[in-house]
């Protein structure tokens, strides 16, 4: 039992390396599996652990090397529509019971990472919440945070689409125009964690590009 458990966490945490067996096996139901990941990574504030950008990519990636498996529209489409109803779910969540989770005794979220992201969203202001879309992990926060703060919900809405769809154009598309270059597919793991480090780049000029720029 155990045995399996782990395997099912290790199908879970590097499901974008799984992908073409879960094809094989379940068919088009991957589509609703896909939908389920970002939906969770994005919706539940205490799933921040499960793939984004990579899973993102691998499906672009198989899009274009098996399309009979994976069509780029629909995957797009899937990942569009789940992205954004996550966040919505999210938001709904930090603002209904946001500050009572983050209160309760056997909270699994940590205030002070809710205290940093206040602090983001006071400097940064509304498009904090297209920034936070790029970075794993804030992009699971970052909604919650905005429903605790209680922000415009049109106003939300805006940024959660936006960034939504560049976020899904931008990993999607790059999967499926460049996944399949040989040096990518044999250095996939490198090729993710370089995702990541761009993926973070937007935030890195707020908070320290912009500020040496105007010292200078």
């Amino acid at each position: 039992m155990e045995q399996y458990a782990i395997y099912f966490l290790d199908i879970i945490l590097h499901l974008d390396k799984h992908l073409p067996e879960i094809m094989a096996a379940y068919g088009h139901f991957i589509y609703a599996i896909l939908f389920l990941v970002v939906f969770c990574e994005t919706g539940l504030v205490v799933t921040p652990f499960l793939p984004g950008d990579s899973l993102l990519f691998a499906c672009g990636a198989l899009a274009a090397t098996a399309p009979e498996g994976m069509d780029i529209k629909i995957v797009t489409l899937i990942f569009l529509v789940s992205s954004v109803l996550g966040d919505a779910c999210n938001y709904m969540i930090g603002e209904k019971l946001g500050l009572a989770m983050i209160n309760s005794k056997h909270s699994l979220i940590k205030k002070e990472h809710v205290d940093k992201a206040s602090a983001f969203y006071a400097k940064h202001g509304h498009k904090a919440i297209f920034l936070a879309r790029f970075v794993p992990i804030v992009r699971t926060f970052a909604p919650f945070v905005a429903g605790i703060g209680k922000m415009h919900y049109l106003t939300f809405a805006h940024y959660n689409v936006i960034g939504a769809v560049v976020w899904v154009t931008l990993f999607v598309g790059g999967g499926y125009f460049f996944g399949n270059i040989p040096v990518i597919k044999q250095n996939f793991t490198l090729v993710t964690l370089g995702i990541v480090i761009f993926s973070v780049l937007p935030v890195l000029w707020e908070l320290v590009g912009k500020k040496i720029f105007h010292k200078a």
